[in-house]
């Protein structure tokens, strides 16, 4: 199995869990990384599944009638979050490859009555958007889990407008991650193992052409992933996906490593120009 193969079948898992802002554990996942709870509250449930190490749409500043792509949207959390400041003369794009998130996300959407979104099953490195065509590119912990992450950095800078801007939040290392949590596949689907050092995140943006990159550590603890209802990384809570050898081992390797040592739930933003 290919990595992408691994991600998209425990986040298929995820999708068909049920997790909803109506379990404590999720809700509290989603608030520690700075979703108040107006917003949670704004949206249907279902659309956050406690997946998320930040929230861009907090600096994205987005604008009425902006176009906006997330990318690895899952059932829609940031898509209707952007949706609400882009308006109805604006455009909230979700991009996931996997087709239950997709499908969860469309349905959300049709719960919310939302007219101003749209959603493409595709992978972040090969975008289904004409060059120049989006005013800001959005993802929360989902670039880390691309196995080619300059592939996924040339497609936003193709996709942006001149002048666009990318705002994005994700898991960065500050350190070497020790040899077993770094050669393991399952915390890879954890947001652990395919997140990249700070400086390679800034050095890949730029050689895409970016500017104005920024790159800060929240200081968010990410040992609240282990510390809320059994959930690892940016697996979900005691759920069919998290279950026995990846939900067991990344449980494991947190009790025996402090991950806020290694990493960070990161702000990136830059520009393209």
């Amino acid at each position: 199995m290919t990595i992408e193969q691994v991600v998209q079948s425990k986040y298929g898992a995820v999708a068909t869990s049920g997790l909803s802002s109506d379990h404590a554990g999720v809700k509290a996942v989603a608030e520690a990384f700075g979703y108040s709870a107006d917003q949670l509250s704004s949206i249907p449930a279902e659309a956050n599944m406690g997946l998320s190490c930040g929230n861009p749409t907090a600096f994205a500043s987005l604008r009425e009638g902006e176009t906006v792509v997330d990318l690895g949207c899952g059932g829609g959390l940031d898509v209707f979050l952007a949706a609400a400041k882009v308006g109805s003369s604006g455009r909230a794009i979700g991009i996931d490859m996997t087709p239950e998130m997709l499908a969860l996300a469309r349905a959300n959407a049709a719960k919310a009555d939302l007219t101003n979104v749209e959603f493409y099953e595709a992978t972040i490195d090969k975008l289904p958007l004409a060059d120049a065509s989006v005013d800001c590119v959005i993802s929360n912990c989902v670039i880390n889990l691309a196995s080619d992450k300059p592939a996924v950095f040339r497609e936003i800078v193709r996709v942006l407008k001149p002048g666009g801007r990318l705002a994005v939040s994700d898991i960065a290392l500050k350190q070497s991650l020790p040899a077993e949590i770094g050669s393991n596949l399952l915390a890879y689907v954890g947001c652990i193992a395919g997140a990249i050092p700070i400086e390679d995140y800034r050095a890949g943006l730029i050689a895409a052409g970016f500017a104005h990159v920024q790159i800060i550590d929240t200081g968010a603890d990410l040992n609240v992933y282990a510390k809320v209802e059994k959930q690892s990384g940016c697996c979900s809570p005691a759920m069919p996906s998290c279950s026995s050898d990846l939900h067991g081992q990344l449980v494991e390797l947190m009790s025996r490593y402090n991950i806020n040592d290694y990493a960070a739930s990161v702000k990136v933003y830059a520009v393209k120009p």
